[in-house]
């Protein structure tokens, strides 16, 4: 399968290439050429297949040009074992009623989502390595709002080859979320925290991509750039593969009828995890609606009820940070598809981003998107509200940016008169933000640095749950020094953190 850019502006490349590069230099994103359609035989043959075997057969479909299959049944395998992930499930469903499930995707290294790409596409990035022959060591550029930081710096730590630099937006994640990055081991997994919100994170990391000059002279220190964001599409197939395994949990337990359609409720932010189940949606997965959940930070919900992306306006902190996003990068992708792949009609939107701070669709796309995507967004206190609920009336915990998801998933059970089996993903372990879900469950909390590990324990006992282990021996790992940088001097900050003359 070859490659092409969202934006028309380079021939198309192998799968390598594409992942390799992350971004497309010119300026785009990579999105495969052709989408593989999953007959329904094909589907049904699968129902009984394990999620590591479910992997193998989505992996192939969008690497087959560029591995074989015994490459690709050992990355899945070296991927989802035991040793990385809680259960053997990998990402198992957890039923609340009789047509709502949660899909738990927190059971990795760092006990959310991000962990089931993010094992996956370090091995992938090796291999390349060693099939290229590349001498110079790969330098991964990361901007996270939270969670994809650690997921990143975890997947990647001692791969041989590969360099990895994780900006995230200082004092705007969850102390957990800062703690995690900064006791991340590893001799070649470095953070930087700028001084300023994810979206100059995410501005930073593609404004040295573009850099031709900079990129130039890291090529003669050794290092040539990738990416691990979702921007990188080796990060986001891998997504697809956990709506193909819940929508055949469902069938394969009989709690959905064959070719009955759901629903899935996404929280999002950059627009990656949505995305993901948009293109499962396309390559022939019944899939009904797409329900976009998002916070107080709500332009994706205001996009898709008027047709007018806007980012003139403030970005807001909140409790469920990984959130807390103005520009979405892969909604790029998403309106290349259904726009027909009009590359100089993305080229355009994106200008208009860039030079006024907003575009706007034409009726008949806006309607479109409309007809495949459900949106709202939850504020701070209908999250805290949400979270205690479901507590209360399932006994279940969730995150905020889950709580999110469910808050939504109720606004749009409220208009519909023909509901559906739905399943919300459930993004992230309820432990990496001890303090929202507290104040959820008994009322404000002390707010101190040093009570992260009483907090844990605190809300351990309050729920009789255990605590996670990749956040329960936090305390007794070393911290990395932290090294806040102004936004305006990334490149700077680039070189001293790799230690480059």
């Amino acid at each position: 399968m070859k490659y092409i850019s969202t934006r028309n502006n380079i021939k198309a490349v192998s799968g390598i290439e594409a992942i390799k590069r992350g971004i497309v230099p010119q300026g785009g994103l990579f999105v495969p050429e052709e989408i593989p359609v999953i007959s329904r035989p094909q589907l049904d043959s699968w129902i009984n297949l394990s999620y590591t075997q479910l992997a193998q057969k989505i992996f192939q479909l969008f690497l087959s040009d560029d591995f074989s299959e015994k490459e690709t049944t050992q990355i899945v395998h070296q991927a989802y074992h035991k040793e990385n992930f809680t259960t053997e499930e990998i990402t198992p469903l957890t039923r609340l009623d009789d047509q709502l499930f949660l899909l738990e995707l927190f059971h990795g290294p760092t006990g959310a989502f991000k962990d089931i790409a993010l094992q996956a596409l370090p091995l992938i990035l090796s291999m390349i390595i060693k099939k290229l022959s590349i001498n110079n060591q790969l330098l991964i550029l990361v901007a996270t709002s939270g969670d994809t930081g650690k997921a990143a710096l975890e997947g990647f730590k001692n791969i041989p080859g590969i360099q990895i630099v994780v900006y995230y937006p200082f004092q705007k994640v969850s102390r957990i979320q800062e703690w995690q990055m900064l006791t991340t081991e590893g001799n070649n997994t470095h953070v930087i925290a700028l001084d300023g919100n994810f979206d100059d994170c995410q501005n930073a990391v593609k404004q040295i991509f573009a850099d031709q000059n900079f990129s130039t002279f890291l090529k003669r220190q050794g290092f040539e750039f990738s990416s691990a964001n979702s921007i990188n599409w080796g990060r986001l197939f891998p997504q697809i593969v956990y709506y193909f395994y819940a929508y055949l949990y469902l069938l394969r337990k009989k709690h959905i009828q064959h070719n009955e359609k759901i629903n899935f409720v996404v929280p999002t932010g950059n627009f990656g995890n949505i995305l993901a189940a948009w293109y499962a949606k396309e390559m022939g997965l019944p899939i009904e609606k797409l329900i976009c959940a998002s916070n107080t930070n709500k332009v994706l919900t205001d996009f898709f009820n008027s047709g007018v992306y806007d980012i003139n306006r403030p970005l807001v902190t909140t409790i469920s940070p990984s959130m807390d996003i103005l520009i979405s990068s892969n909604l790029e992708r998403f309106l290349f598809e259904i726009s027909g792949r009009q590359g100089e009609f993305i080229v355009k939107l994106m200008k208009d981003l860039r030079e006024k701070g907003m575009f706007i669709l034409e009726k008949s796309l806006k309607n479109k998107m409309r007809e495949i995507i459900f949106a709202s967004f939850a504020d701070e206190t209908e999250t805290l509200s949400t979270i205690k609920s479901v507590y209360h009336d399932y006994h279940y915990l969730v995150d905020p940016h889950t709580a999110v998801g469910i808050k939504v998933f109720i606004d749009y059970q409220r208009l519909i008169t023909q509901k559906a089996t739905t399943v919300i993903t459930a993004t992230a372990t309820p432990f990496k933000f001890n303090k929202a879900v507290l104040t959820a469950l008994i009322g404000e909390v002390r707010d101190h640095k040093k009570e992260e590990l009483i907090l844990l324990q605190k809300l351990s006992k309050y729920t009789d749950l255990s605590i996670p282990a990749m956040l329960r021996d936090l305390g007794k790992k070393p911290i990395k020094k932290q090294f806040i940088c102004p936004k305006d001097k990334v490149q700077q900050c680039l070189l001293k953190v790799m230690k480059i003359k």
